[in-house]
């Protein structure tokens, strides 16, 4: 499985913001990343924005 971070050139923090501009109801506290705890993360967000998990990979790498 790929990880939310697999792009080298857009950190974490910067993804977040972009994320947040797209999607303004979301919170950090949503965007909060702890290894290892990657996919509970994208299920809840998923859910929240009425998005599969695929399509929410998508937007995040996309980002």
């Amino acid at each position: 499985m790929e990880t939310l971070q697999s792009n080298k050139t857009t950190t974490w923090d910067e993804k977040k913001r972009r994320l947040k501009k797209i999607f303004p109801d979301i919170t950090d506290n949503d965007l909060q990343f702890n290894d290892g705890k990657e996919k509970v993360m994208i299920e809840m967000l998923a859910n929240k924005l009425d998005k599969t998990t695929d399509e929410l990979r998508f937007i995040i790498h996309a980002v």
